[in-house]
């Protein structure tokens, strides 16, 4: 496979990932995504801003986060995101610690 299709195939994947997460099963929250798979929503967004930094493209978070979730964040909360637990709360702090690091959420 040539590098132009094997990108086409790639951002093919990653579109339909996004309308899977974005349409398909907005009700599963970030804090589970992030508690079980170590990633969400919001790091599709922050590898979508790095990956155009790299490409010169400048991006700030809460761009990036619109053009992920097709909306302003505060939108995407406020029809989607439900409270979270002590618990989820928790073992989101865990993980986004071992996944993320020292970076902003």
């Amino acid at each position: 496979m040539d590098d132009q299709t094997r990108t086409e195939i790639e951002a093919a994947a990653f579109r339909r990932l996004q309308k899977h997460l974005m349409q398909d099963r907005p009700d599963v929250q970030n804090i589970d995504m992030m508690n079980l798979a170590g990633f969400c929503r919001n790091c599709l967004a922050r590898w979508y801003q790095e990956a155009a930094a790299e490409r010169g493209i400048d991006m700030d978070k809460e761009e990036a986060r619109e053009t992920f979730y097709g909306m302003p964040m505060s939108e995407w909360k406020a029809k989607h995101q439900t409270d979270a637990s002590p618990e989820k709360v928790e073992a989101f702090n865990k993980a986004f610690a071992e996944n993320v690091g020292d970076q902003n959420r």
